[in-house]
């Protein structure tokens, strides 16, 4: 476990030292792509991810895995830039009655192994991810789904609970999967075994965890051969390598480029930057439900009663964050600072929901009428080497929090310890981790169905809560989602929505802090449409013309 460490001073925070942004090419570099060989040819794509696959079955959710498997296995809907939904395996769909789904299939899609995709394989494929366990799935995105149907081979219709207007959006999570390759099918099937086949343009390879994902041209693709016959994505979790990488010709192409390095990769000849919004944003989650918290103290002991229950502590901690500050100077303009869900141009953004105020004297004062006029003690999880600059951002709020009396304690934690450490209960039920801070993103693009998986009380029958990490629970706020899901007119639904955003900015549960811009280097010469889910797909990327 890494090693406490007391929040340290904003002045290092937000001032990043000269050497922060050097590029230590010669050593990191040389360690991080030891016994990577050049280019088998022009025609290999070689992509550096900053966040490392941890799995291969596709039904199993995290982006870095996600992003890699969407070359593979393709989805019923795809998604356009700003994740609006778009015909792909499904040419079309239809209400047939509020709890009925008809959706046609296209008739020239095979699987890897040359046989058909039909509406059995999708009906497998969707009851296979209803049924998936453990915490992190797509469940939530069949939750309604009663039953399917196969009338025909390109027919499929999907029964539902309850009205369901935004069933067809939801399948854009669904990994359509072979009936036949994944019956039973393990994590290894999915690595290069019986399961590891699709109707995606790229066949998979081979996974090396920590290392790199290879994927292959597909010869019995539907559509023009992609100009890549092979694709190497290698895993590289340190910006500066990352970058170094790029700028000597070891990879092609790279994402997270951390927003002090732009310059450099602008400058260089041979390069070139590009920018654009993200759907993801980074949240401070607050166990405001256990009755003590574990990592929450007075006088060096364990308080009698969480102050984190209380709304005002909340409100403190709100008032606590220079979310302007955060994204202009520790992300170096790398982030927006707001209060809410969904980014500008995303569905459910609110316009006019002003981010929260910075007022540390508003925030010492709400402290002192909880019952806490000299604060209590804290500790404050968060990730290290999700995207670039989250163990700065933690720091910085850790001081932030220590200047208006909560003593705050940073634990940076590599992302595939936050992820088991932040999904397990102690003993008495309570989240290991009371007060932590991690980037998340709706795989569906939509605000309504973000608060589903962090906010909606924990229900795995429904689906329900499945990030939902510390397991918030009220009813008036599960209503108004019901009220949601429920609404076919999608004026109306927008309505909705922006009052579920407008009861979290009231009441805190959680609070978001920015929305993570998404930036890539490109070797120049390629073209790449930016996306909001901030993939890098290897479909989008083209010699410019």
């Amino acid at each position: 476990m890494p090693r406490q460490r007391p929040a340290r001073r904003l002045a290092r925070i937000f001032t990043p030292a000269a050497g922060s942004v050097r590029l230590k090419a010669t050593a990191i570099v040389a360690l991080l792509l030891a016994g990577a060989t050049s280019p088998a040819g022009a025609q290999t794509l070689r992509i550096a991810f900053k966040a490392s696959m941890d799995g291969t079955d596709p039904h199993q959710t995290f982006t870095p895995n996600r992003n890699a498997q969407l070359h593979v296995w393709e989805t019923l809907l795809t998604q356009d830039a700003t994740l609006r939904p778009q015909p792909l395996l499904a040419t079309s769909w239809r209400a047939i009655d509020p709890l009925t789904w008809e959706f046609t299939l296209r008739r020239d899609a095979v699987f890897h192994d040359g046989t058909p995709f039909t509406s059995a394989d999708a009906a497998f494929s969707i009851l296979r991810a209803r049924a998936a366990t453990g915490p992190r799935t797509y469940a939530a995105a069949v939750r309604n789904v009663a039953g399917v149907e196969t009338p025909d081979a390109h027919t499929l219709i999907v029964r539902t609970t309850v009205p369901t207007p935004l069933q067809p959006d939801f399948l854009v999570a669904i990994a359509m999967v072979s009936a036949r390759g994944a019956e039973g099918a393990t994590d290894a099937d999915f690595n290069g075994g019986r399961a590891a086949m699709g109707t995606g343009p790229y066949r998979w390879g081979r996974w090396t965890p920590s290392q790199d994902v290879t994927f292959e041209r597909s010869a019995n693709w539907r559509g023009a051969p992609e100009p890549w016959a092979r694709v190497q994505i290698r895993f590289v979790p340190n910006d500066s390598a990352r970058v170094a990488a790029l700028l000597a010709g070891d990879v092609d192409v790279i994402d997270t480029v951390p927003t002090g390095l732009h310059q450099r990769i602008r400058e260089t000849p041979s390069t070139q930057l590009l920018s654009g919004y993200s759907v993801f944003t980074h949240y401070f989650y607050l166990d405001a439900m256990s009755a003590q918290a574990p990592n929450i103290t007075g006088a060096d002991q364990p308080l009698p009663n969480n102050p984190l229950r209380d709304l005002r502590v909340r409100r403190a901690i709100n008032h606590a964050l220079n979310r302007q500050a955060l994204a202009d100077r520790v992300m170096e303009g790398g982030a927006t600072a707001t209060g809410q869900i969904a980014p500008p141009g995303f569905i459910g953004h609110v316009p006019g929901l002003a981010v929260p105020a910075y007022d540390p004297p508003r925030a010492r004062a709400l402290l002192a009428e909880a019952g806490y006029p000299q604060g209590f003690a804290m500790t404050v999880h968060c990730t290290q080497d999700r995207f670039a600059g989250d163990a700065r951002v933690c720091q910085a709020i850790g001081q932030m929090l220590t200047a208006i009396g909560i003593r705050t304690t940073i634990e940076a934690l590599p992302m595939p310890i936050y992820l088991r450490r932040s999904a397990t209960l102690n003993a008495a039920g309570a989240p290991e981790l009371s007060a932590h801070l991690a980037m998340f993103g709706s795989s569906s693009g939509i605000a309504s169905e973000g608060l589903t998986a962090l906010l909606r009380t924990p229900n795995a029958a429904r689906a329900h809560g499945g990030w939902n990490r510390t397991r918030f629970s009220n009813a008036e706020f599960d209503a108004m989602l019901d009220r949601v899901d429920g609404e076919f007119d999608p004026v109306a639904r927008e309505r909705l929505t922006q009052e579920a955003i407008q009861w979290v900015a009231d009441n805190v549960p959680l609070a978001p802090v920015f929305h993570v811009g998404a930036s890539w280097g490109l070797k120049r010469g390629l073209g790449m449409t930016p996306r909001g889910d901030q993939y890098t797909m290897a479909t989008d990327i083209r010699a410019a013309p």
